[in-house]
């Protein structure tokens, strides 16, 4: 436990907190002020985030920064927070995307301003609780409460099937994270009345037992990445909602379902998370190769990207469930990359439907003409969704691949099809839409990228190549976490017949 600032606490409330001034500007009459104020705090949001990557330490193992408070005493629940490396990254993802998220919808968003901004200033602090929670209970609340703010940014500002969008969201994640409850009820019993996740992670659970938790938690975790065939509710969140809800929910929400794993499934059920592994390949393997395919015939370009997402995702699962230290560690580094390179390829889409209103790849080709600038940025994180050497793409899907070798060669070759798929439908899409001649009149009147739309797109283009030129500054901090995980997982704590 480091002394000083509580930096999990200020990293969840000043964004909680922050959102309620923002809601207090009231109506759009208001609405510079409440930009202003949105974007102070996601900055203060984003810097109480640094001090945790600075003092960490990677060599020490179990959790850092640990805060501990009775909360429900009843039920002996603690407002128990505390990070490892791999908490560590996706807090500093999420409050750095919710700093763009705010400056991309600057000028985008005109009515409900105000709680526009507010939305993602809460849903920020409730991911950060997620990701740093150490409770079981404080987890769920954190999960579920996730759920809201994205519910009102798809159904409020959202396309014209939004509220459809919005309501398909919200079923599936709420009703697959309900049996995860019944799961941690279970659990608070059988540990004698603790929601501790350290004291579930010691519990000598029989193997029936640990293979209905697994089960339970694997609905609620398999939605939320989205894995196949639990996938179609994604497709229609991406499109329908604006274009921050689509980069946060790529970008971060999707990332909770492989934290769950991580966090939850894998340490507290063990026994059963390797007896099942071969189910998670099988269908990560079906979300890399079918849903690549799927991509391929879309001409919605967020539908297509919304797929690739599903595809990219399934090389986490994947990672996660070969149970190496290879795979492991690509697989976060995948959650974290696929974080940067999706949410830059929405931010691209939502800069081309804010001047023509129109997101079908058929109405583009030309944009390189009128837009050069633009194109050379989209074209970076194009190559860098296709996984090219170089970019954040390559470094997680090349430790994945190299991970799956170990355990079975027809994985590894399965899974690299999305090195072929991904170029396919991503380049495709990239040159009907980029190059060629000016075919629509609207396009010959486009113009390029103003100030704010290339200092959004820019401060992704940096981690993309920084991640994909010297990924040590992102692996190191989760080694020790990662093998420690492993260590856990491969030592059977089934009790003796």
């Amino acid at each position: 436990m480091q002394p000083g600032l509580p930096l999990l606490s200020l990293a969840i409330w000043i964004p909680m907190v922050a959102g309620v001034i923002v809601l207090a500007t009231g109506s759009d009459r208001n609405a510079g002020l409440a930009r202003v104020l949105a974007l102070v705090g996601a900055l203060l949001g984003f810097l109480v985030t640094l001090p945790l990557y600075i003092g960490f330490n990677p060599l020490a193992g179990g959790f850092q920064f640990v805060e501990l408070s009775p909360w429900i005493e009843t039920f002996n629940v603690n407002y128990h927070l505390g990070i490892d490396g791999i908490s560590l990254l996706l807090i500093l993802l999420n409050s750095f995307t919710t700093v763009l998220v705010v400056i991309a919808g600057w000028q985008v968003i005109q009515s409900r301003v105000a709680q526009y901004m507010a939305s993602f200033l809460f849903l920020s602090a409730f991911m950060n609780g997620v990701f740093s929670a150490l409770d079981a209970l404080l987890f769920y609340v954190f999960f579920e409460a996730t759920l809201i703010p994205m519910f009102i940014i798809i159904g409020v500002w959202g396309g014209p099937k939004r509220v459809y969008a919005a309501l398909k969201f919200f079923l599936y994640t709420l009703l697959g994270s309900l049996l995860s409850l019944v799961a941690l009820i279970y659990l608070y019993n059988v540990s004698g009345g603790s929601f501790s996740l350290l004291e579930f992670y010691r519990l000598p659970l029989a193997l029936p037992a640990q293979i209905l938790i697994f089960l339970a938690f694997f609905v609620a975790f398999a939605v939320k990445v989205p894995m196949w065939p639990v996938h179609t509710w994604l497709p229609d969140a991406h499109v329908e909602a604006p274009t921050g809800g689509s980069v946060v929910l790529a970008a971060i929400m999707l990332k909770l379902g492989g934290y769950g794993f991580l966090r939850l499934s894998l340490p507290i059920v063990p026994d059963a998370s390797l007896e099942l592994a071969g189910f998670v390949i099988a269908l990560s393997l079906i979300a890399v190769v079918y849903i690549g395919l799927v991509a391929l015939v879309q001409s919605d370009m967020k539908k297509l990207i919304a797929y690739s997402s599903i595809a990219h995702m399934g090389f986490v699962t994947l990672g996660i469930f070969i149970f190496n230290s290879h795979g492991m560690e690509g697989a976060i580094i995948q959650m974290i990359s696929h974080g940067f390179i999706s949410g830059a390829l929405f931010l691209c889409v939502g800069v081309l439907y804010d001047r023509l209103h129109s997101r079908q790849i058929a109405d583009y080709g030309g944009v390189a003409n009128t837009m050069p600038v633009f194109a050379a940025l989209f074209m970076l994180f194009a190559m860098a969704n296709s996984g090219l050497p170089g970019t954040s793409g390559f470094v997680g899907e090349f430790l994945v691949i190299l991970g799956a070798v170990k355990v079975n060669f027809w994985y590894a070759f399965a899974a690299a099809t999305t090195l072929i798929f991904g170029a396919a439908y991503t380049l495709w899409m990239y040159k009907r839409v980029i190059f060629g001649a000016v075919a629509n009149p609207k396009v010959a009147g486009l113009s390029d990228i103003n100030l704010r739309e290339f200092m959004v797109l820019a401060l992704l283009a940096v981690p993309v190549l920084v991640m994909g030129l010297w990924p040590d500054p992102f692996a190191e901090v989760l080694h020790t976490s990662v093998n420690e995980l492993l260590t856990h997982v491969m030592q059977s704590k089934l009790p003796l017949p």
